[in-house]
């Protein structure tokens, strides 16, 4: 690409300090809340928490801005919390509602001035390649931005640094079919898309602050964590607080905030917390 890396903006504006958060760019299940089509209390509600777009978080950091997947509905997500640049991509697993807003990347390599990094196991690397075929092959680009620049870093389950900090990869269950990872920053973890965490990855999220955790509605799933069975994890698991994220039309906020334990609330798009990255 033409673009000087040199010239490539800071991720903070002269004289800002960033104080580091996680900002919540969606909580919804793989479909969206209002679905397509649903006339139900919560799909018509008028409280703004109701209404989810696919699950996505950004960790702000004095280093750049790092984004964990990219759902379909990336580039309103950026807009609405004015992210105007992603430094960073982490990936939890392969499934559309995490991966197909990948192509929205398109414009940051070109400010950045190096392709995107994307911190993603082998086989989600592999998937990425058949999916986006466009972005790798040998043809020479029309022009900046025609496609998308990304760099694979491969990880496993071992902990690695991405911007400056340590992220502790948590592997976990989802389905019978499917491995997905958390990740651990500091005393922060970010569970999405499970039903079962292996006593290994248990002991990883030992001693957190702040935990968020799938809990897609109140019966059970057969590849997610309903409420109750969230709510058993926290109980072990002992965090100061916890969010419950991936919430389907099943869910309405006020009504199921309040039935909560204390210190358990429903996280929703556009809440932001802050992050002790130590």
């Amino acid at each position: 690409m033409s673009h000087d890396p040199n010239n490539a903006p800071s991720p903070t504006l002269p004289g800002e300090s960033i104080t580091p958060e996680v900002i919540f760019l969606g909580t919804g299940t793989s479909v969206g809340v209002p679905s397509l089509g649903c006339d139900c209390a919560v799909c018509t509600s008028d409280d703004t928490r109701n209404n989810r777009t696919r699950c996505s978080i950004v960790l702000r950091l004095p280093t750049g801005n790092l984004l964990i997947d990219t759902p379909p509905d990336l580039r309103m997500q950026l807009l609405r919390e004015k992210i105007p640049l992603v430094h960073s991509v982490l990936f939890t697993h392969e499934h559309v509602d995490h991966l197909y807003g990948l192509d929205d990347l398109r414009l940051f390599p070109y400010r950045l001035g190096h392709a995107m990094p994307l911190y993603c196991e082998r086989h989600l690397e592999q998937r990425i390649r058949r999916v986006f075929d466009y972005a790798f092959h040998d043809r020479e680009p029309t022009h900046p931005g025609a496609v998308p620049q990304l760099e694979f870093v491969r990880i496993t389950h071992d902990p690695f640094e991405v911007l400056g900090i340590e992220v502790t990869p948590i592997p976990l269950k989802h389905g019978p079919y499917f491995d997905v990872l958390g990740f651990r920053f500091g005393d922060f973890a970010y569970c999405t898309d499970t039903n079962e965490i292996p006593d290994t990855s248990m002991e990883r999220l030992c001693g957190l602050d702040t935990l968020v955790i799938d809990a897609l509605r109140f019966r059970p799933h057969p590849t997610h964590f309903c409420i109750d069975e969230a709510l058993a994890v926290i109980a072990e698991l002992k965090p100061r607080q916890a969010f419950l994220t991936h919430l389907c039309h099943d869910v309405d906020h006020p009504t199921a905030e309040a039935e909560l334990p204390e210190g358990v609330f429903i996280a929703y798009d556009g809440l932001r917390l802050p992050l002790n990255i130590g």
